[in-house]
C-alpha cells in the first residue's frame, strides 16, 4: 500500500476526503487496521488511535523471531517502535532491517523514533533514590521521551541525603507529572509528593536487603503514602510509570470538524 503503510486514520479520512485515495484503497487499509494475526500473536494497529502510541512490544520470554516479525509488523504502519524487557542480540538483527534504532542495555529498552513531534503539554520528571534505581528509571524516562515528551532526570536523590532532592525541588515543581523511583523502604515518592503541585506516579524497585523483599516493603509504604498526589504502579514496572505519565502529560487532539 507504499506510503499510506505509516499514515494515521484521521489522515487516511482526509486524503480520502480530498479524492486522493480511491474507496477500495481505504478499504484495504481499514481491513488490516483493528489488528493483524500473526499466528503467535495479534498486534493491535488500534492502539494508536485510543492511546496515542502504537502497541509496545513485551520482549521477555519471546522467541528473537517472534519479536522481530511483531516489531516488523507494527512498522509497516507506525513510525515509532518501543520494545521492553529485550536484548543485545535482537538489537544487533533489528538495527540492519530499520536504521536508527537505540539499545538502553541498562534497563533492555529498545526504541525506534522516526517521528520525533512533541506531545506533551509538559515537562515529565524522573527522580531516583539511589543509583541501583537507575535501571527503572531509565526505561519511564525512555518510555515517556519516545512518546514524545520532554523528560528532565535527576538521580541518587534519596532521603538518606534529602538536601540532594531539595537541590532540584524547583525543577520538579515545573513538570506536569513527577516519576518518583526507589527501592528500600520506598520513602522518596511521599517526600516528593509533599514538594510538588503535580500528579506523582512512585516505582518500587527491588532494590534493598533482605526485609526489603523485593521491593514488596517499598511497594507497600508507597500504597500506604500520605502523600495524596501519589499513586503507585508495579515493582521495577518504569516502563508502565513512562507510559502513563505520557497520558497524563498528552496534548489532546484538535477539533478537526472544520479542516477542509
Amino acid at each position: 500500500m507504499g506510503e499510506m503503510e505509516t499514515d494515521t486514520l484521521p489522515e487516511i479520512l482526509r486524503r480520502f476526503k480530498k479524492g486522493n485515495l480511491s474507496e477500495r484503497e481505504v478499504l484495504d487499509y481499514l481491513q488490516t487496521l483493528p489488528f493483524k494475526d500473526l499466528g503467535f500473536a495479534k498486534v493491535d494497529h488500534h492502539r494508536t488511535l485510543r492511546h496515542g502510541f502504537p502497541e509496545v512490544i513485551f520482549g521477555l520470554k519471546k522467541t528473537e523471531e517472534e519479536i522481530l516479525s511483531i516489531a516488523n509488523n507494527l512498522l509497516e504502519r507506525q513510525d515509532n517502535l518501543l520494545i521492553t524487557e529485550t536484548t543485545q542480540q535482537v538489537f544487533e538483527k533489528l538495527k540492519d532491517l530499520h536504521p536508527g534504532c537505540k539499545f538502553y542495555p541498562r534497563s533492555r529498552v529498545l526504541s525506534l523514533v522516526r517521528n520525533d513531534q512533541e506531545n506533551g503539554f509538559g515537562l515529565i520528571g524522573v527522580v531516583s533514590a539511589g543509583t541501583a534505581d537507575i535501571p527503572v528509571a531509565e526505561a519511564a524516562s525512555v518510555t515517556a521521551s519516545v512518546m514524545g515528551n520532554q523528560v528532565f532526570t535527576t538521580y541518587d536523590c534519596g532521603v538518606a541525603g534529602l538536601h540532594r532532592l531539595l537541590s532540584v525541588q524547583k525543577k520538579l515543581s515545573s513538570c506536569s507529572v513527577v516519576i518518583a523511583v526507589a527501592g528500600m523502604e520506598g520513602a522518596l515518592p511521599s517526600v516528593v509528593g509533599g514538594l510538588v503541585p503535580c500528579p506523582v506516579i512512585a516505582v518500587p524497585t527491588s532494590i534493598g536487603y533482605g526485609a526489603a523483599l523485593g521491593g514488596i516493603t517499598a511497594l507497600l509504604g508507597m500504597l500506604t503514602s500520605c502523600s495524596s498526589n501519589v499513586t503507585t504502579v508495579n515493582i521495577d514496572n518504569g516502563f508502565g510509570a513512562g507510559y502513563v505519565a505520557s497520558l497524563i502529560n498528552r496534548k489532546r487532539e484538535p477539533d478537526r470538524q472544520g479542516d477542509t
